[in-house]
């Protein structure tokens, strides 16, 4: 990943790269890597984070037959 810092502006790169390594997951990432995780709790999570895709991919494509 690279951030160019235009200008000197180093807290608007800073914020851009907050915002990239957000959408990437990453920060979600190392909050589930800091403990241990059981077997089942994590085909559990692994689950509800198919639902929850699954419904946002329905959310869009119902917004999108609307318009």
């Amino acid at each position: 990943m690279e951030i160019k810092v235009i200008n000197n502006d180093i807290n608007k790169a800073m914020r851009v790269m907050k915002r990239k390594l957000q959408q990437e997951g990453v920060f979600r990432e190392l909050r589930r890597r800091r403990f241990h995780e059981k077997p089942s709790a994590k085909r559990n999570r692994k689950q509800d984070e198919a639902i929850r895709r699954e419904r946002k991919r329905l959310s869009k494509l119902k917004r999108f037959a609307r318009t």
